[in-house]
């Protein structure tokens, strides 16, 4: 049995663990995001479409993809070429006046967005998710958010809970209920977390006794879970997320972050025709630059113009359609939606060629898994079936095995995130070549693993 692929050469930890040691002595933790924090460290130099390489010069397939925003691959040409042309042509971040450029982007993502009626652009998700339930209170004058657990929804105070959260601290699982609210956080102050609550996913039960027992302003959810793998709505829930809210006047916030643009241009939306009240994006609409969005209906995206000064919603940010990312998500949508390139239909392809080869590798092994995918998002899950919630996922998929099988892919020049469950994404950019040295890494990572 071969035990190489493409990149023979070793990894070696070494470089990245003094970058680390560098910057930690001037960055509390040596990193701007904690979440980019993982076991192994490697601290990466550059990439370019499906490839990254580290500071000790390893080269890897990149399927972790800046966790997910990368859906043409690296540094895309077409978007290097439009940011540079906006740069040379002496556009700048007026802070004064409307632009033409932000215009353009709109009508462009709304285009794609075909739902949304009005959209608004921030430099993150968290942003966008902050927003959204600002305007929800602001709309309904009610202030209770419901939440779902495994679901990540920003790191403002009122989102900040209950994501990967071990079973221990859960206790039981809870259908047609709340959970106990973990906070990923310290420093929210307790009267903020009252307004919070916890439901499981797939639960229209535990929604409707939210209902009755607290004033909602908002529920959010991402529509599927893909802060912890691929996590699929259960037939009819999103339906009776959409009737619960029609009945019961709170604003339905889907999280669109990780799965809009991932494997439809419309998002999650666009492929089941069931509309969220606000919608927040970002990652894969820029292809890996710094913007989000909020979009939906025009009564209330508009309360940021209300002439009634109780409902008024503050917009603000010095850095909103700064003309840099905003070049940069013109030129990705524009790919997204060319149908000489049917970015799509690439995408698909791939991610199937890569389900069917690493199930024929399971079997062959021995190994119980699942694999779940929603276009170029996948996650292979080591249980007998797909999982439809936290709760399922936590207590029975093998967290050891998953560590593991993700060092052994690292090791031969495979990058997913080594953190067990993480989503896995295609780009445009990776190739059948790809995929098929993807699949000889795996085989040789269970032969490792298993002999």
């Amino acid at each position: 049995m071969s035990d190489t692929t493409f990149s023979n050469q070793p990894l070696d930890l070494e470089p990245s663990a003094a970058v680390l040691a560098n910057n930690s002595r001037f960055v509390p933790g040596g990193l701007a995001s904690v979440n980019r924090k993982s076991d192994p460290v490697i601290a990466f130099a550059r990439a370019q479409g499906s490839r990254l390489w580290d500071v000790a010069g390893k080269e890897y397939i990149d399927y972790h993809a800046g966790f997910a925003p990368y859906i043409l691959g690296h540094n895309d040409p077409d978007q290097i070429e439009a940011v540079t042309a906006v740069m040379a042509a002496g556009l700048s971040n007026y802070g004064s006046g409307p632009t033409r450029d932000e215009g353009e982007l709109a009508e462009l993502f709304l285009s794609c967005v075909s739902l949304a009626d009005k959209v608004q652009f921030f430099n993150s998700g968290s942003e966008a998710t902050a927003q959204a339930i600002r305007v929800a209170r602001a709309a309904t004058g009610r202030e209770h958010v419901i939440l779902v657990q495994g679901s990540y929804n920003g790191n403002q105070n009122v989102v900040a809970f209950n994501v990967m959260t071990p079973v221990e601290a859960l206790g039981k699982q809870v259908i047609g209920d709340e959970y106990p609210r973990v906070p990923i956080t310290a420093g929210i102050p307790a009267a903020e977390q009252e307004l919070a609550h916890v439901v499981e996913f797939n639960d229209l039960a535990a929604v409707e006794t939210m209902l009755a027992r607290y004033d909602v302003a908002a529920m959010i959810t991402e529509p599927i879970l893909q802060n912890i793998g691929v996590v699929k709505p259960q037939p009819g829930y999103i339906e009776g997320l959409r009737k619960l809210a029609d009945d019961h006047g709170f604003v339905l916030v889907f999280d669109e972050v990780k799965t809009g643009f991932r494997a439809d241009p419309g998002g999650f939306q666009g492929l089941t025709g069931i509309r969220g009240d606000l919608s927040t994006y970002g990652k894969a609409f820029a292809n890996g630059f710094p913007i989000a969005a909020l979009a939906g209906k025009s009564e209330l995206m508009d309360l940021v113009v209300s002439e009634d000064v109780s409902k008024r919603v503050l917009l603000a940010g010095t850095y909103n359609c700064h003309p840099v990312p905003v070049a940069a998500a013109i030129a990705c949508l524009k790919k997204l939606r060319d149908p000489a390139l049917d970015v799509y239909g690439h995408l698909d392809g791939l991610a199937q060629r890569l389900e069917d080869g690493q199930q024929i590798l399971f079997d062959k092994y021995g190994v119980t898994a699942t694999i779940v995918r929603q276009g170029s998002a996948h996650c292979a899950y080591f249980m007998d079936h797909a999982p439809v919630n936290w709760w399922d996922l936590a207590s029975s998929h093998d967290f050891g095995f998953d560590a593991k099988f993700r060092r052994e892919l690292i090791e031969r020049g495979i990058y997913n995130f080594p953190l067990p469950t993480k989503q896995g994404s295609i780009s445009f950019a990776h190739s059948e070549e790809d995929i098929d040295l993807t699949l000889a890494a795996t085989d040789a990572a269970l032969h490792r693993l298993l002999e």
